[in-house]
Parts: structure tokens; sequence; C-alpha cells
């Protein structure tokens, strides 16, 4: 199969029809074969009924029903292990990413050779009070990821199929996959700019905490990235640091008191200091353990209940 779309989506029943049209269209133009995957993700409007009444109109549609809402990270994660195409598309629901662009994508992993290529909306229909955050959590991302992307948010992406099936997407970690292919070893990302349509129907489902849960995810998967297959060396490093720290400065005081028996040493704020010094290490040192043997056990953290499946996911 050449192609997979993929397509989260959360209370959009309005626009599947329509999405689903111009994305048959396009593809059919190209000659593709494909398959479209909409993931709902614990809809409460009639998102389900609509994706049925397309799967039965037309067989390349596909769809998964969560049984409630678990983010657009779940949904992503569900749709990229169903996906059977050589390159794999994602596109939100809601209208604002054009199919149009589809062609274009595909050439890119296929022809040009990228893992990744991510679009960007360098003309963005969208209130300034998304637009400013957004570029500085852009640019934010950059500096910490060394990836030079202008909008790693974006939800039309395209990607080999290898890339998809060596990540493992959760949390709210969606905004960072292009970081979490590079940590898979998948270096060649792209970048192409793309057409950005006003929102048709409904209402956007992000806020602005969306920025501070943004930063504070990149912070953890920078971590994961870096010290998630050995915590030890992060957490022991600077709990041996503390504790040696500490440990120095109480036989510093020790030595004092021995030489100068005049000087007391549990009066002295340096005393306390050292003390909590070497607690600090200590925990950071367990912690350091705890850490090693949580790894060895959060196998299960992409286990979503799934309440139905069509088209033969």
């Amino acid at each position: 199969m050449n192609l997979s779309i993929v397509i989260p989506l959360f209370n959009e029943e309005e626009s599947l029809g329509e999405l689903e049209a111009w994305i048959r269209q396009v593809v059919e133009k190209e000659g593709y074969s494909y398959e479209i995957l909409m993931v709902d993700d614990g809809s409460s409007d009639r998102s389900w009924q609509v994706i049925q009444e397309l799967a039965s109109n037309n067989p390349h549609v596909k769809g998964i029903k969560f049984r409630r809402n678990y983010g657009k990270s779940a949904a992503l994660n569900t749709g990229f292990e169903a996906a059977h195409g050589n390159v794999i598309i994602t596109m939100d629901a809601d209208l604002q990413d054009s199919p149009d662009e589809i062609p274009a994508l595909y050439q890119m992993i296929l022809q040009d050779g990228y893992d990744l290529v991510s679009g960007w909306k360098q003309k963005r229909y969208d209130p300034i009070s998304k637009t400013i955050p957004s570029k500085f959590f852009n640019w934010i991302t950059q500096q910490v990821s060394g990836i030079q992307l202008h909008d790693f948010n974006c939800g039309l992406k395209a990607y080999r199929k290898e890339v998809v099936k060596s990540i493992e997407v959760y949390g709210e970690m969606h905004r960072y996959i292009p970081l979490l292919a590079k940590w898979a070893g998948f270096k060649k990302i792209g970048e192409k700019v793309v057409q950005h349509r006003a929102r048709k129907y409904g209402v956007t489902k992000f806020g602005l905490e969306r920025f501070l849960n943004g930063f504070l995810d990149l912070m953890a998967l920078v971590f994961l990235g870096r010290f998630g297959k050995k915590p030890m060396h992060f957490f022991g490093t600077f709990g041996l640091l503390s504790f040696f720290v500490g440990f120095a400065i109480l036989i510093y005081l020790s030595v004092v008191k021995l030489m100068y028996s005049q000087y007391g040493i549990a009066d002295r704020p340096l005393f306390y200091l050292g003390i909590l010094a070497v607690i600090i290490g200590t925990q950071l040192f367990v912690t350091g353990f705890l850490a090693e043997l949580i790894t060895r056990s959060a196998s299960d953290r992409n286990q979503y209940l799934i309440e139905k499946k069509i088209g033969g996911v």
C-alpha cells in the first residue's frame, strides 16, 4: 500500500464528510493505493456515526474509537500502529490542513529520501494570542532539540513507515514527534511550507495552557531521550556530587572542632548545609535506583480502552 492517512479527531462531525471527499479526490487522481484511518478520541457528538457512514461508502476508510478521551498523542500512536502504508501522512480533522499538500509530501518522502517532513504554516489564520506564544514555543524547541523546524506542532506531517513503527507517542508528546524520530535514529528531517486554512466548523480544542504543558513535556522528553535508559547516570551523578559536598563540609567542621574545641559545630549554619547536602545526595542516589527499576516495568503506558473498530483495522 502506498499511503496511510491518519486523522485523530475529537468532536468534528461537521467536517469529516468534506475532508474524506477531498482526500479521496486528491489521492485517487494521483493513483495511490491508500487507506484513511480516522481515530475518534472519545467524541461526544456524532463523529463515530459519521465515520461508520463514510466507511460503508468507501472501503478505504477505517475507524478506531476510544471509549473515552485520551488525547491526540494516544490517537496518533494507535493510528501509527494500525497503518499499513509505506508513507504515513497525518492531518487534523478540522479542515485547516489541506489534502492538496499530500502529493508533494509523499514525493518528499519517497523521492527526496526524507524520513520525516513537517508542515510549516507560514501564513496562519489564528489570533495573535496563539501565533505569538507559538513562535516563542517553536524557538525554544529549536534551541533545545537542535532541529531547525519552524512549526513543530503542525498536524500535517509525512513519515516513512519505519519512523512511525519505531517511535512511541504518549502523554502529550505529539508536539515533539520530530525529536522522538531523531532520538530513534532518523536524522533526515525536512520541512515544507503548507497552506493553513481558517477553521470552518466548530471551535479549537486547545487553550493557552498547552504552551506551559508543552514546555514541561519538552523538558521531560529531553530528559527521557538522554537518560531514559540510564536514569542512574543523571540522579546518581548529582546525588554523589551533593553527598560528597556535604560530606566534605562535615569533615571540615569536625576537624575545626578537634583543633579548636572551643568552637561548636551544631550552632553553625554550615553544619546544617552539610547535613542537608548529604541527605539530598542520598535521596537522589536512591531515586536513581528506583528509576532504573521503573524503566523496566513501564511497558503498558500505551494501553487504551478501544471500544470499536471497523474496516479490518
